[in-house]
């Protein structure tokens, strides 16, 4: 039995169209909670061996075709109010990276290197989001989350460890605000920047495509704070193309010809297209350079049962 809730609580609810490579198999419960003490309500009374799974809007995740065995977390609209305090922006954790980067910069403040970052808040700040040399752990105060017992906390964000592409946040804890300390700049120049930034995204990355980011993470270069250090740096890209795995396809699924490092869902993929290209991209890349990629994209659930 599911405790009672005030939110939405679905079962066996299909996670393809929450994600933005639209693949993947059901949750055995989808709980979308109306507010932070529905969550923490729901979480304390919750069997604690039924795994939890918070998810944010799915652009860097691969579900696989057999689903998740868990309860999913996913945040909405009681969790998205950005406001603005002095040279702090504190964000919801589903408030979407662009609108919060637009009106911290309405209001002044400089968090423009959200602006061209796919997904919500709490996904960059789980995964230290960066770009164009700023991340997360730049500019993080703190977090409010809400821990797998139930407990509503505020975490410093020395707590979080975070590091490249990663943060040690707790299992099953549900992040549900973050607050950041943004620089003061002129609104006129930070638009200025932010339509720049989305010019120079979309010359070079398919923006168009059902992808999910960046597929594997540069290999080097990257100090334990998440900022890049150029003079070492590897980049996946160039390593892709060296393996000749530019354009390569399985099923429905395509390392991009306009950026190698993305993969996408070219029409009709199914999550096992997607996991095999790229562990097909790993092997090749591996032989052809003695480097092993490392997968950026976070991927979970099961496989499907084979029924024959």
């Amino acid at each position: 039995m599911m405790p009672p809730v005030r939110g939405t609580l679905t079962e066996g609810r299909s996670l393809a169209d929450l994600t933005w490579l639209r693949v993947g198999g059901p949750a055995d419960w989808l709980f979308q909670p109306a507010d932070e003490a529905d969550l923490v309500q729901f979480l304390s009374a919750l069997d604690p061996a039924v795994p939890v799974f918070p998810m944010g809007v799915g652009s860097n995740l691969i579900v696989r075709d057999g689903g998740l065995r868990a309860v999913v977390i996913r945040l909405g609209r009681g969790f998205n109010a950005i406001r603005i305090e002095g040279d702090r922006v504190i964000a919801g954790a589903a408030a979407l990276d662009a609108h919060v980067a637009r009106r911290a910069a309405e209001a002044g403040r400089d968090l423009t290197f959200l602006r061209t970052i796919p997904g919500s808040i709490g996904g960059a700040v789980r995964m230290n989001a960066g770009c164009y040399g700023s991340y997360v752990a730049d500019h993080l105060i703190e977090v409010r989350a809400v821990t797998r017992e139930g407990r509503a906390v505020t975490l410093p964000a020395a707590e979080l460890g975070l590091a490249y592409r990663q943060s040690a946040l707790p299992e099953g804890c549900v992040l549900t605000e973050a607050t950041f300390r943004a620089e003061a700049g002129d609104p006129a120049d930070l638009a200025r920047r932010m339509e720049e930034q989305i010019a120079r995204r979309d010359s070079s990355q398919p923006t168009r495509e059902r992808s999910a980011g960046s597929t594997f993470r540069n290999p080097a270069g990257f100090s334990s704070t998440g900022r890049a250090d150029d003079t070492h740096e590897l980049k996946a890209w160039k390593l892709i193309d060296e393996a000749g795995m530019r354009g390569a396809r399985r099923g429905g699924a395509q390392m991009s010809e306009m950026h190698s490092n993305f993969l996408i869902n070219a029409g009709g993929a199914t999550a096992a297209d997607l996991e095999g290209l790229g562990e097909e991209v790993i092997k090749r890349v591996f032989q052809s350079s003695g480097i092993r990629l490392e997968w950026e994209i976070m991927r979970v659930g099961e496989l499907p049962v084979n029924k024959e």
